[in-house]
């Protein structure tokens, strides 16, 4: 356990005490969360991510623990367990490396080379290792059953020396680490006619060293192999390969080269290249989903807008647009379908400029949110022509991925039974601007559309991660209970989909909470539940401001005797004046609180019932469209980041297609990856750097003219 603990801290940076204290209080059925945000004094302030990373470590490292001492008695049962062997696999840091040094001992189907022992030919093999005079003639003495001739059983004799040569560990390793340093990875054009879009072209040809393959150029090649459009390899050093081999034997011949070529071309370097392939496709896949993770968690924290009424605009071509106006609160008024777009007629294009124009002073709409889809960009141009006649109404492209994932799915169907699926994504749009997170968590994770290659990457380590990063936001934010969905309190630490449902429906029954200590009262909401769920659920319309803040409830009696020392009656100027100038130290000790604790109680009641959300950039507001051909070399924009990948960041400037900042027009300090500069959600100034008018694309760079190369 020790040994344990020590590569967590070596490997994550962090004591031997905050391993024992998280590992502690997981198995006490604390979650990530509550640890992160009441625990601090016994964690020293661990995050979630640290906190995770702990766990998962654990969990990996107790694997390969079992792992090696199940090899470990397989190889006793055989006999064969040395101290140097038992030392060798108790040191490998890898599963790999275990099996690897397992592979002599491991039970095998039957090949050839157990064919050929089980029929006594490795004397024969022997006498080809000592390289005697008329090895032909010596064979002949062992012609049996299966090997009919001499050269049968010199055949046989040579197997069992391929695969013992195959299996040794040593060179086993130098092999693989020469492929790693100088080997090549390579892909040629199999079958271009697969590839209608030309997506694949840049690896029609494509070779790149094995240690600097990045990850999206794996995951592009594992797809486009997957697809039948490319053909992927390795180039190797073969002869310095085969030498490394060689030298194992202290003679010559022909029948050792053949060993020599058999075991390296047929059975390590296809092993290897498994091996490598595999330990590739696990970096990229770490790095795909560690991407997708950072871009998921920025799109959730992009700045709510509160108290907005707001017309969702689900943009199409012949079907109509679907419209719908929800009240501040995200209550849904009206739903309508017009057709702004052709092929709708003149006739229909006016008289759906007069009704989306009716809706706007109907219901006093402040905000229209467009959905990115089809016909986006025109239904834009529609609305904006709309607007010139209401100055003081702004519209937002939302990026509506997933929100027709939602609206067929039951959460929709219970919400808004007598509504199409169409009516039901409108309303989505709308309410995705007024408040992202508590509309996204609705949708699972992989639909909305952040990420790069999430469709060729594990699909369990994706949901894993995606899940933390959704949990680990919502508990961050806070949750009203009065109004939060079932889809929102079901990430809340300590609750899940059963409890959620039962809060949803003890509102409905029993009126608004009006108090933490009243959630006990929901069936199946027990003691552990509540103290886990607690302090990350608001309710305002509590007589007890701090139920309106991340104070736990487990805190109450320190914080009354706080305000009694203090002489604090309410929370105005005078009081927080005096909660800023006290010393957390001194006071902390008095109250018998953590320091870290109570620093956190004071940012809560010096700001009650704040969303943290709001120090996050807000959405770009606009009136006007912009058109491609409007665009020119050198001009200014601003801009919002829609998706970050490796190799740049997408940025909605406001016309059909998002632009491109290449990574290489970021920054003019070298960086290893864009997001170091920009994260989903961020406003940023850009200038355009190329503009390719046919086929819609458009280059900008972070970096003023004057700043650029």
């Amino acid at each position: 356990m020790d040994k344990k603990y020590e590569k967590i801290s070596q490997d994550l940076g962090v004591t031997l005490k905050q391993i024992d204290t998280v590992l502690s209080l997981t198995a006490e059925g604390a979650t990530i969360p509550f640890i992160a945000r009441y625990r601090k004094d016994m964690t020293g302030s661990l995050d979630e991510v640290a906190i995770k990373a702990i766990i998962d470590l654990d969990k990996s490292l107790t694997n390969l623990n079992d792992r090696k001492e199940a090899v470990l008695a397989k190889i006793q049962e055989q006999d064969k367990l040395t101290k140097e062997l038992e030392a060798a696999i108790l040191a490998a840091e890898k599963l790999a490396d275990v099996e690897e040094l397992y592979l002599p001992y491991k039970e095998k189907r039957r090949t050839k080379a157990t064919i050929a022992r089980e029929a006594g030919l490795f004397p024969l093999a022997r006498l080809i290792l000592q390289n005697v005079d008329g090895l032909e003639k010596e064979a002949e003495k062992f012609v049996c059953e299966g090997f009919a001739t001499g050269q049968e059983a010199l055949a046989g004799a040579v197997d069992i020396l391929v695969e013992a040569l195959a299996e040794d560990v040593t060179l086993r390793s130098l092999a693989y680490q020469e492929v790693l340093r100088h080997s090549k990875i390579t892909s040629q054009v199999k079958d271009e006619n697969l590839d209608e879009k030309q997506v694949f072209q840049i690896y029609y040809d494509f070779s790149e060293t094995v240690g600097n393959m990045q990850g999206y150029r794996t995951l592009a090649l594992n797809r486009g192999e997957k697809l039948g459009i490319l053909k992927v390899g390795f180039e190797h050093a073969t002869d310095r390969i085969l030498a490394f081999f060689a030298a194992r034997f202290k003679v010559k011949n022909a029948y050792i080269d053949e060993v020599v070529q058999q075991s390296v071309k047929k059975k390590v370097l296809p092993a290897i290249e498994r091996r490598i392939r595999t330990e590739l496709t696990e970096k990229a896949e770490e790095g795909a989903i560690q991407l997708f993770s950072d871009n998921l968690r920025n799109l959730l924290l992009v700045a709510p807008l509160k108290g907005r009424v707001v017309l969702g605009f689900d943009p199409a071509f012949r079907t109509g647009a679907k419209l719908a106006v929800v009240d501040a609160t995200g209550k849904m008024l009206t739903t309508q379908v017009i057709y702004p777009v052709k092929p709708a007629s003149a006739r229909q294009i006016e008289e759906a400029k007069r009704d989306l124009a009716d809706l706007i002073g109907q219901y006093g709409v402040e905000i229209i949110a467009i959905g990115n889809g089809t016909a986006s960009r025109e239904s834009e141009t529609f609305v904006a022509e709309v607007l010139k006649d209401f100055p003081e109404v702004s519209y937002v492209i939302v990026n509506e991925s997933g929100a027709s994932v939602y609206s067929a799915s039951e959460l929709a169907r219970k919400e808004f039974p007598e509504l199409t699926v169409e009516k039901r994504s409108a309303i989505s749009i709308a309410r995705r601007l007024q408040d992202p997170l508590a509309e996204l968590v609705k949708i699972d994770p992989k639909s909305i559309g952040v990420g790069q290659y999430q469709h060729d990457v594990s699909q369990k380590k994706l949901s894993e991660s995606l899940d933390f990063v959704v949990d680990t936001v919502v508990n961050q934010v806070g949750v009203n209970v009065n109004t939060a969905s079932p889809a929102l309190l079901s990430h809340v630490a300590g609750l899940n989909k059963t409890i959620s449902e039962n809060i949803v429906k003890y509102r409905e029954e029993e009126g608004k909470i009006t108090s933490r200590s009243q959630i006990k009262k929901v069936p199946r909401l027990g003691a552990k539940a509540f103290e886990q769920a607690a302090g990350f659920l608001r309710i305002p319309e509590s007589s007890n401001i701090l139920d309106n803040t991340g104070v736990h409830p487990e805190n109450y009696a320190a914080v009354k005797e706080l305000f009694k020392r203090l002489d604090i009656k309410d929370l105005n100027e005078e009081a927080q004046n005096k909660l800023k100038s006290l010393s957390v130290k001194e006071m902390a000790q008095e109250l018998e609180l953590g320091p870290e604790t109570l620093k956190d109680i004071i940012s809560d009641l010096l700001k009650p019932g704040r969303d943290f959300r709001d120090s996050f950039d807000a959405p770009v507001l606009r009136q006007d469209v912009l058109d491609i051909k409007d665009l020119k070399v050198g001009q200014k924009l601003e801009g919002e980041v829609r998706n970050v990948v490796d190799f740049g960041a997408f940025v909605d400037i406001g016309i059909h297609e998002d632009g491109l900042i290449h990574i290489s027009h970021m920054s003019r300090k070298f960086i290893k990856h864009p997001s170091q500069v920009v994260s989903v959600g961020d406003l940023v100034t850009v200038w355009v750097k190329k503009i390719d008018t046919e086929r819609e694309k458009v280059n900008l760079s972070l970096l003023a003219p004057d700043e650029t190369n």
